[in-house]
């Protein structure tokens, strides 16, 4: 095996660390984070595995309330709407 650490601290002046690509163990980090993270992505993208939403529960079947009321029953005597005077009679008094 290499001398060379696994991580390495930055040198953007945080206290952060990063895989060194020098070292094999943290190539093959670097690796399975690419492809864990890709994968991710995807899952995410198709909303499958962990990312499927719920399955709805099925609505119960559509059952109308019932008509209890007879229909109204039209005479001929009455008519429905009051009748429509014409443009050509002349206006009241």
């Amino acid at each position: 095996m290499s001398d060379e650490p696994v991580f390495k601290r930055s040198k953007w002046g945080t206290n952060r660390y990063y895989y060194n690509p020098r070292n094999p163990v943290g190539l093959v980090l670097i690796i399975v984070t690419l492809f864990f993270v890709g994968t991710t992505m995807v899952l995410m993208t198709n909303r499958a595995g962990p990312f499927r939403p719920a399955p709805a529960p099925d609505p119960a079947p559509w059952t109308p309330a019932p008509y209890d009321h007879p229909r109204p029953s039209l005479s001929s005597s009455v008519a429905p709407w009051p009748p429509v005077p014409s443009a050509t009679a002349p206006a009241g008094p």
